[in-house]
């Protein structure tokens, strides 16, 4: 059973600032609706939901995200991530098709980023034969699969299979979206706290953006 979306609109709908609305769809390149709830409020208000959450099976958390994901404000999608990214560890290798298609659905960093990185790369790392996926998706015309591959072991450190970080980094590298540059000097950025020398030698290797050699090399 999951959260009824009238519950959770409402107590979403008690802390919303209409005057708030207007500047967060700008800042989202007007891509989504917004009720002008500020992350913190949003937190609040929804502690009913997460505390369902914590007690949801991995049917229930995926049910409830694909609601959210159906509703048009952006706030809802929000919560549906938050509710995912919390619970991670619920999850099983099944709902990765689950992911895939809330990765691909009203796609933006702003949600693709966590479900990478708390979902994906929490299934992945608790099931290798998953990278069968994420093998398809680097290569793929979604950037927002590509991105959630090359970004889903972020929270790896010690673990990160580097040999695939850098297949991925260079099967994209001369990729011009700029989300997809992002996100190989990310997660190269990422991996420069576990074994900097490498991620230094990688990148002085090989040809990429700019932007990528920034974002790799920031720290080093």
């Amino acid at each position: 059973m999951t959260i009824p979306m009238e519950e959770l609109r409402r107590d979403l709908e008690a802390v919303a600032d209409p005057m708030s609305a207007p500047p967060m769809a700008a800042y989202m390149k007007h891509r989504f609706e917004f009720m002008g709830i500020k992350t913190a409020q949003r937190r609040l208000a929804t502690k009913p939901t997460m505390a369902w959450a914590r007690r949801a099976s991995g049917d229930e958390l995926v049910a409830f995200a694909s609601d959210c994901w159906n509703e048009p404000e952006r706030e809802f999608q929000y919560v549906g991530a938050d509710a995912l990214n919390a619970n991670a560890a619920r999850l099983e290798s099944r709902h990765l098709d689950d992911l895939e298609q809330l990765i691909t659905a009203r796609s933006w960093w702003d949600t693709v980023d966590g479900l990478s990185a708390w979902c994906v790369g929490g299934l992945v790392r608790a099931d290798r034969t998953l990278i069968t996926a994420t093998d398809r998706w680097v290569e793929g015309d979604d950037i927002w699969l590509a991105r959630s591959a090359i970004l889903h072991q972020l929270r790896w450190g010690a673990d990160t299979d580097a040999d695939r970080l850098f297949e991925y980094s260079l099967r994209r590298a001369g990729d011009t979206e700029f989300f997809i540059r992002k996100a190989i000097g990310w997660a190269l950025r990422q991996y420069a706290r576990t074994d900097p020398d490498a991620v230094r030698a990688f990148v002085e290797r090989h040809e990429f953006s700019g932007l990528t050699r920034r974002e790799a090399l920031k720290h080093l």
